[in-house]
């Protein structure tokens, strides 16, 4: 069974930095194409942050370019999210995926795509 394990959260001082890792166990079980991290708040909606994708073509959302920024080493299915000049609003529970294909940004995974999520990891920035 594939699972993705995650690492790297915590809290921090608005400014400071953090980063998260994300890897697929058993490595060999699954083949990313699509890898990035998601975050959801209460009462919101789980939105797309940054995702790489294995040619190394990224997406970022608007409210963190600049400030994280997304790596993958293929070779051990493992993606990172390094985050600077973190802010008070980047408080999140913070979500791996990973699809072995994808049809549009984000990892947007079409019919037949296989398509797994972390368990999260909770960031916590405070002002």
């Amino acid at each position: 069974q594939v699972q993705l394990v995650e690492s790297g959260g915590g809290s921090v001082q608005a400014g400071g930095s953090l980063r998260l890792s994300c890897a697929v166990s058993p490595y060999t079980a699954h083949r990313p194409y699509c890898m990035g991290w998601f975050r959801q708040t209460p009462g919101k909606e789980r939105e797309g942050v940054a995702t790489m994708y294995s040619d190394g073509d990224t997406d970022y959302s608007d409210s963190v370019k600049g400030r994280f920024t997304i790596s993958r080493d293929n070779a051990k299915n493992t993606a990172y999210l390094q985050m600077d000049s973190l802010k008070p609003e980047d408080t999140a529970m913070y979500y791996c995926r990973s699809t072995n294909a994808a049809r549009g940004g984000f990892c947007v995974a079409g019919a037949g795509t296989s398509g797994y999520w972390g368990q999260g990891t909770q960031v916590t920035v405070s002002s």
